[in-house]
């Protein structure tokens, strides 16, 4: 915590790593929703603004995560023709 009693970075509280992808997306809109209206005092603005940080990372990397899933249980694409054809 600094002097003006914003969280340093790093104070935040972890996003948990079992969390389930919607749940921390509704966080993440909880937090935009109340930043969008204004009213959140400034130290308390920073600090959400931070915690949104972490959960869109997480968020982000458990969407990575999943396409690479996807794309791993997918069939692979078969060749595709060139449109070349030789007369």
């Amino acid at each position: 915590m600094t002097e003006t009693g914003i969280p340093a970075p790093g104070d935040e509280e972890p996003v948990p790593a079992d969390a389930p992808f919607e749940e921390l997306q509704r966080e993440l809109d909880s937090i935009v929703e109340r930043l969008e209206q204004g009213n959140v005092p400034v130290d308390e603005a920073i600090g959400l603004w931070r915690r949104g940080e972490a959960l869109y990372r997480a968020c982000a990397q458990r969407l990575d995560a999943a396409e690479l899933r996807v794309e791993q249980l997918a069939p692979p694409e078969p060749p595709r023709d060139s449109g070349s054809s030789t007369l």
